[in-house]
């Protein structure tokens, strides 16, 4: 498992590299300061996480289960929050109207909240 976390976070974190050498130049032309503002969140916070993945997998203090719960709370996580806010500050050059997915912007949110919770958690059960 450890070994999926960690190529999943180089992965994450690829992605988000290229997306932001993307959004800041070939979308810097097409997009208003807001537009790119909220593209540069999405990317931020995927690079987060693809940190946050990168460190569960070195952490030899978690039990798998709880590596397990805080991967699929990241990746799906992070689709949901940087996926939907790339579609969204992207909207105006679609012909899809992404602001009916924006309803899970704030669902991926919690779900990173929550994998942060979860190591919290499992390290004030510690002795």
């Amino acid at each position: 498992m450890d070994k999926k976390i960690i190529s999943t976070g180089a992965i994450f974190g690829m992605l988000a590299i290229i997306l932001g050498a993307f959004g800041a130049h070939a979308l810097k032309k097409v997009l208003s300061i807001e537009e790119l503002s909220a593209f540069e969140t999405g990317v931020k916070y995927q690079m987060y996480h693809a940190l946050f993945l990168v460190l569960i997998g070195t952490i030899n203090e978690l039990s798998q289960k709880a590596k397990k719960t805080i991967y699929y709370l990241v990746v799906v996580g992070v689709i949901f929050f940087s996926g939907s806010i790339y579609l969204l500050a992207t909207n105006n050059l679609t012909s899809f109207d992404f602001k009916v997915i924006g309803f899970i912007t704030p669902v991926g949110g919690l779900l990173l909240i929550v994998a942060w919770g979860v190591l919290f958690m499992n390290f004030l059960k510690k002795k």
